[in-house]
């Protein structure tokens, strides 16, 4: 008999299978969370039927507890059936905004006939499960999160990346919405959390400062820059969150030459979004002006050997521990749109050291 191990139709069958049982964790999420909000929409309405809704909303949600614990096993306690409640609340308004008129009305309405009203529950249904694309878990996340600005950037940037729990945790604490919104004006902040992080030119793709505790560098330790690029390599994956959308790795100590002399780039990437290259160059330290020159002679050298006729002009972005900001204004063109220099970070700062940080920098990308 023939030995399948290792045949194409068993790994064509093992990769069918595997795509299968991820469908099925993704539509047993999506189902337990149209299921909840549906549960919290049940208890506000009955809550509202109580002439003191504090004190009948609390014992509507102590007795459903005990019976549905009863009926259905775990994941029904009073705290779990209230975060169902606030759940509903909380994304109840943003869900009718883009409902129609008509669904709204669909219980009260006697004027409709029985095919309109399916129609419109058909309609109602369709629109909840449109917004609701991630595990309850997140939601769980997002719930605590207060400005609904904030709350919508992370959701929308969550489903868009792919991010797992884990990672909307990271970027979170990293303060991903704050050091973008802090660069953007009043009516950039709304489209945050409209549309997510929209890149349209290089500055849209810069943070400052870069957030790298996941390397698990002290702060305060000694390393050279070969091994900080050597951990970013190994965690390149993180790392690539952490830059932002559209980014794909190219090279590591790209060496360029000319006129006998020879010099390495410390990573090269590629933004697809903006079809450009992005050149990082890794400064342990305090920048210095000759950074600036140095990453300027790569960027020129980029555009003029490497950089295609459909492709924008090269990015440079140089990591750097402290910077000044009056060197980098100085040294760079007044209109400048190629060159950022960036501080990062080994370590997550707490929320007063963060905006410590944000505010020594007057909360601006040079």
């Amino acid at each position: 008999m023939k030995d399948l191990q290792n045949t194409q139709l068993l790994q064509d069958i093992s990769a069918l299978l595997d795509d299968a049982r991820k469908n099925v964790v993704v539509a047993v999420n999506h189902t337990m969370v149209l299921t909840y909000f549906e549960i919290g929409r049940m208890i506000v309405e009955e809550e509202q039927n109580g002439e003191n809704r504090a004190q009948y909303g609390k014992a509507v949600l102590k007795d459903l507890s005990l019976h549905l614990t009863a009926k259905f096993g775990k994941g029904f306690s009073d705290t779990n059936l209230r975060q169902m409640r606030n759940f509903y609340v909380l994304y109840s308004e943003q869900i009718q905004q883009t409902l129609s008129a008509e669904s709204q009305n669909i219980i009260s309405s006697t004027l409709l006939t029985n095919s309109e009203v399916d129609n419109q529950s058909n309609e109602k249904s369709q629109t909840l499960s449109a917004n609701f694309k991630l595990s309850w878990s997140h939601y769980l996340k997002l719930m605590r999160i207060k400005d609904i600005n904030e709350r919508k950037f992370y959701e929308i940037e969550s489903f868009k990346n792919n991010w797992s729990l884990r990672e909307l945790q990271r970027q979170y604490d990293a303060a991903l919405y704050t050091r973008l919104a802090l660069s953007k004006n009043k009516e950039e902040i709304i489209q945050l959390s409209e549309k997510g992080q929209i890149i349209e030119k290089p500055r849209d793709l810069i943070k400052d400062p870069y957030i790298l505790e996941f390397l698990g560098l002290p702060e305060k330790s000694t390393y050279s820059e070969n091994d900080l690029e050597s951990e970013l390599i190994d965690k390149l994956e993180h790392f690539l969150l952490e830059l932002g959308n559209g980014f794909t790795f190219v090279s590591r100590q790209k060496r360029i030459s000319f006129d006998e002399k020879q010099f390495r780039i410390d990573l090269v990437f590629y933004n697809r979004i903006l079809k450009c290259f992005v050149l990082i160059d890794l400064k342990i330290g305090e920048l210095k002006h000759q950074d600036i020159g140095q990453m300027q002679m790569y960027v020129n050298y980029f555009d003029r050997e490497k950089r295609l006729e459909d492709e924008n002009k090269t990015i440079g972005i140089i990591l750097c521990q402290d910077k000044s900001e009056a060197l980098v204004r100085y040294t760079l063109p007044e209109d400048n749109e190629q060159i950022f220099a960036s501080k990062y970070l080994t370590v997550l700062p707490s929320k007063e050291d963060f905006i410590n940080i944000l505010n020594s920098d007057n909360g601006k990308i040079s």
